[in-house]
């Protein structure tokens, strides 16, 4: 039965347990130092938890597995495997394949957690469904930076710290749901498994319009999530300006995405979910498009308020489409159209982030970004050719 702390219980075990996300990335070169590993490693060991979420979601969407299971317990042992695999990274006897296995193992248990946390909100939240996937995405955004900001506050601390923080986080957050967030009161179980449950579910012109809308904001997302860092330091030398601390401004860059979520859940509530989105993937495109001229202009707090409010649009239509995905999907097939969704949205990351890794190379860093625009120029298109209807 839904009460007042069921969103705020759903949302803080979601934080929890999305920051094994980043934990790797945030003791990243004291893996590399520690284990005298190639520099190499640093694009293997952050493309592992990518590529091990991919194959997660695609295995959870194919077997249907939230959607015949207890998305609680779905959750509940995803949430300790992750964990688990996550505190893999401080075993004494670690090679660079143990710890390729080991995240690639973290990646795949977070498909248990990040769709599944959606899923467990839309079978409480029929109505009001934007505003509290606001909240849940917010939290993952503030869970994937938070490893950051733990390294920075344990600067001087053992690294395997970050690691062991995040795993019992993890932990405390599978325990909140299995405790105290049983299944919705809206689930509608699906009794059987079907290989063509996913193509059903894309014979839906709303849902196509809802996906590709998400598609195209993905492409954009996590590239600016990575690069962030390489934007900072790329200005830096460009106009020989005082050195930025740049952890922090790369975390406070990244995390006010989690306000950016929850004030355009309020704002959707008022003027549609569909249009909300819509806006903020315009903004986020727009933000592409100006980047040359703030990397040009030498006024260093005026490009890091640019990324700043750019942090803010690239994520803010996030939980908007994942809203319009899950209203346009069918009731029994919900998790499995959110999982299916979020696998083919983190494919597609890989493959901007590996074009632009390429095309950092060829072209200015300057005029590098103009390339993400390419994301949500699509997505707006072809978010409009679907008849979605603009749910509240």
């Amino acid at each position: 039965m839904k009460n007042k702390l069921t969103l705020p219980l759903i949302v803080t075990a979601q934080f929890c347990c999305t920051s094994l996300w980043f934990a790797g990335n945030a003791v990243m070169n004291d893996l590399v130092n520690s284990l005298s590993l190639s520099p190499d490693a640093l694009g293997a060991l952050t493309s592992a938890v990518q590529f091990g979420f991919i194959i997660g979601t695609l295995t959870f969407a194919v077997l249907t597995i939230t959607d015949r299971f207890s998305p609680s317990n779905v959750f509940l042992v995803s949430a300790l495997l992750g964990a688990l695999f996550n505190a893999g990274i401080i075993w004494e006897a670690n090679t660079l394949n143990t710890l390729l296995l080991f995240r690639f193992l973290t990646g795949f248990f977070l498909s248990g957690i990040y769709p599944v946390g959606m899923k467990i909100a839309a079978d409480y939240f029929e109505k009001g469904l934007g505003r509290s996937l606001s909240f849940l995405v917010g939290a993952l955004v503030l869970g994937t930076a938070f490893p950051h900001l733990l390294k920075v506050l344990t600067d001087t601390m053992p690294w395997k710290y970050v690691i062991i923080a995040t795993s019992i986080l993890a932990t405390a957050g599978a325990f909140l749901i299995f405790l105290f967030v049983p299944d919705g009161p809206f689930r509608k179980p699906s009794s059987q498994f079907s290989f063509y449950a996913i193509k059903d579910i894309f014979k839906k012109p709303a849902f196509r319009a809802s996906a590709f809308g998400y598609f195209g904001h993905m492409w954009e997302l996590y590239t600016f999530w990575a690069f962030v860092p390489i934007m900072l330091y790329s200005y830096q030398e460009l106009h020989s300006v005082p050195a930025f601390n740049i952890p922090l401004l790369s975390f406070i860059i990244i995390a006010v995405g989690g306000l950016a979520c929850v004030i355009g859940g309020f704002i959707s509530e008022k003027i549609g979910v569909k249009q909300t989105a819509r806006i903020a993937l315009t903004l986020s495109g727009i933000c592409c498009l100006l980047s040359p001229l703030f990397f040009i202009l030498n006024a260093p707090w005026v490009f890091v308020t640019f990324l700043v409010l750019w942090g803010m649009f690239v994520i803010a239509d996030s939980p908007l489409f994942s809203t319009l995905v899950a209203q346009n999907a069918p009731a029994e097939l919900k998790g499995t159209a959110l999982t299916i969704v979020n696998c083919i949205g983190f494919a597609i990351t890989i493959v901007s982030i590996q074009l632009l890794s390429v095309l950092q190379n060829v072209i200015s860093i300057e005029y590098l970004f103009i390339v993400l625009a390419v994301g949500p120029l699509m997505g707006r298109v072809l978010n409009e050719e679907g008849r979605i209807k603009n749910v509240e």
